[in-house]
């Protein structure tokens, strides 16, 4: 069983700039482990005083990467800084952001978050023009574009890269005398702006202005391009007439609980998902316990509504990251007990209902149930705070193939029965979009309908079904049932 089996993004992206000399780097280190949660295999700054670009990353964690001598190293007014989990490109230190590169402009360097659905032909074009790439990531790409852009400026470059990209992008440039924002025509991945006495702050999140102590003044709108220079902040629009289509998963796994999007908190998104649950999927139980750590608020949420106490029925250990060690057969074959274990004495001989955010291979979730029911739980009712997860991601979202999407290959009743749980109740889509506060149209859902914004290059067709052929439905004697 792959350990890592739950849905992964892509990134997260921080920068800040100084109208005053100082060393900022320490900012962006403490804006990036705020962050960590959004990448956990690679970590890079950047900075500069105006002159050449210095810039220190490598494979790891924050912590793991920086030191106080590494960060010294590091001064100038601007600096951007990167968190990485690979969705296009290997786990490789070539991979690591930010991409620092010469142009005419002079250098820069971007940190990218998101993915780009064009970036085969975008490369194909830039190798048939001469350029050479180190890794292979899209944010390599984007900054071979702007690189070798006619434009005669580097804002317009920059403009003329970002109109041929399609996908999700939030990204941050950094110049010898320029920070720059930027954010795709839909808004797919998030871009908020911040601001202290001497200095201006973007990042992915809200949570991490909160932990370098900026006052959150707006987000990047989609479409926008924010330039903070020497003579303060300014915004163009480069594109215009695409519908906002922040993604949902945001506000159901990869956002913190303490971020804002779009106005709206996570935290209490995910309570109001909790409290919907309950009112569409009610069961008799003697505890609601959450799936640790994205799966506690909407816990919280079903308890308050259904009058059934909530308690912690497992322990996440905290302190398990992306590891670069091959795990052994032995230890692989443990699965989710490395990140999890029961409480015993909480569980045995009740009926738990069990709080998750979301099911995506359906392997995890099988090994859960299995450990929850070894730990003594009588009945096992898993409630999960989202639809289905039926279509796969494009746009900088760690997401299986279709043939691998449990719900795209069984119905509710066949993914019960391969889970071996009482029930299994999923959250509607209606009640998502009123957790979540903000209209329909204005998310991306394609996770869950399909519907993409930004139309998807043809893909290879379906295979067959991912658990036709599985043991754990030879003895049913109803496989054909379950689809």
């Amino acid at each position: 069983m792959n350990i890592e089996s739950k849905i992964k993004d892509h990134c997260g992206v921080f920068g800040i700039y100084n109208f005053e000399e100082d060393s900022p780097a320490k900012r962006v280190y403490y804006g990036l482990f705020a962050l960590q949660h959004r990448g956990q295999e690679s970590a890079g700054i950047a900075a500069t005083s105006g002159g050449d670009i210095k810039c220190h990353k490598d494979l790891g964690l924050v912590n793991q990467v920086f030191n106080e001598k590494a960060l010294q190293k590091l001064k100038g007014k601007i600096a951007v800084g990167h968190v990485r989990y690979s969705t296009t490109g290997s786990t490789a230190i070539e991979n690591a952001q930010p991409i620092v590169i010469d142009t005419k402009y002079g250098p820069i360097a971007l940190a990218h978050n998101g993915n780009l659905i064009n970036s085969t032909e975008l490369r194909a074009r830039l190798k048939e023009s001469g350029m050479s790439f180190v890794g292979t990531t899209d944010s390599e790409i984007m900054a071979s574009m702007i690189a070798t852009s006619g434009s005669d400026d580097f804002e317009n470059a920059l403009v003329d890269t970002l109109k041929q990209c399609k996908g999700a992008f939030s990204l941050v440039v950094l110049t010898q005398d320029k920070l720059i924002a930027a954010r795709d025509p839909n808004g797919i991945r998030p871009l908020s702006i911040g601001k202290l006495s001497n200095a201006y702050v973007v990042a992915s999140e809200t949570c991490a202005l909160d932990i370098v102590g900026a006052q959150f003044v707006r987000d990047v709108a989609n479409g926008e391009i924010v330039v903070i220079d020497k003579d303060g902040l300014r915004s163009k629009t480069w594109s215009r007439g695409e519908k906002e289509a922040l993604c949902i998963f945001e506000y159901i796994y990869f956002a913190r609980p303490d971020s804002v999007l779009s106005g709206r908190n996570v935290y209490e998104a995910r309570y109001q998902m909790g409290k919907s649950l309950a009112k569409e999927h009610p069961v008799k139980a003697d505890m609601v316990m959450p799936v640790p750590e994205s799966g506690i608020p909407a816990a919280i949420g079903f308890a308050v509504e259904s009058g059934i106490p909530f308690g912690e029925g497992l322990i996440k250990n905290r302190y398990v990251g992306r590891t670069f060690i091959q795990p052994s057969q032995e230890i692989r074959d443990l699965g989710v007990k490395i990140k999890l274990n029961p409480i015993r004495d909480a569980v045995r001989g009740k009926k738990v209902i069990v709080i998750d955010d979301s099911i995506v291979r359906g392997t995890t979730s099988r090994q859960l149930v299995k450990l929850i029911r070894d730990a003594g739980a009588r009945e096992v009712h898993l409630r999960i705070s989202s639809p289905p997860v039926i279509s796969p991601c494009y746009y900088g979202i760690d997401t299986p193939t279709k043939a691998e999407l449990v719900a795209a290959n069984l119905s509710v009743e066949g993914i019960r029965k391969y889970l071996g749980v009482e029930s299994l109740g999923y959250l509607s889509m209606d009640s998502l979009v009123k957790a979540v506060a903000l209209p329909h149209n204005n998310i991306c859902m394609a996770c869950f309908n399909g519907q993409y914004p930004v139309k998807i290059p043809e893909r290879m067709e379906s295979l067959k079904l991912l658990f036709q052929d599985d043991p754990a439905f030879q003895d049913t004697g109803q496989k054909e049932a379950l689809f």
